[in-house]
């Protein structure tokens, strides 16, 4: 199987843009610390929609992020941000192709 990526878009709840951000950047700090599995993680806002989020990340194996998913640490921290936001879909995603 091709490298496994996790993406999530994310909506804040207006004027909840900057805990959001915090929220985000905890579970990210959290994940890299403790989890292992995933090199590398992303968060980016959409310029015309300030609200709107991408996130994304790579990692070892579809297994690594299973387990993630399972902890309770992760689950913690989801609900939380989950209070600061409109919507959220996570999607788990292979890499195809890249250039460069």
């Amino acid at each position: 199987m091709a490298q496994p990526y996790t993406l999530g878009n994310w909506v804040a709840k207006p004027g909840r843009e900057e805990e959001f951000v915090a929220a985000w950047r905890e579970l990210a700090d959290w994940t890299m610390k403790e989890v292992g599995g995933s090199p590398s993680a992303k968060l980016l806002r959409d310029v015309a929609n300030p609200r709107r989020f991408v996130s994304f990340g790579p990692w070892d194996s579809l297994e690594a992020i299973d387990a993630w998913r399972a902890l309770p640490g992760f689950r913690e921290r989801v609900l939380g941000i989950r209070e600061l936001l409109e919507s959220f879909e996570p999607i788990t995603m292979e890499l195809v192709t890249k250039i460069g």
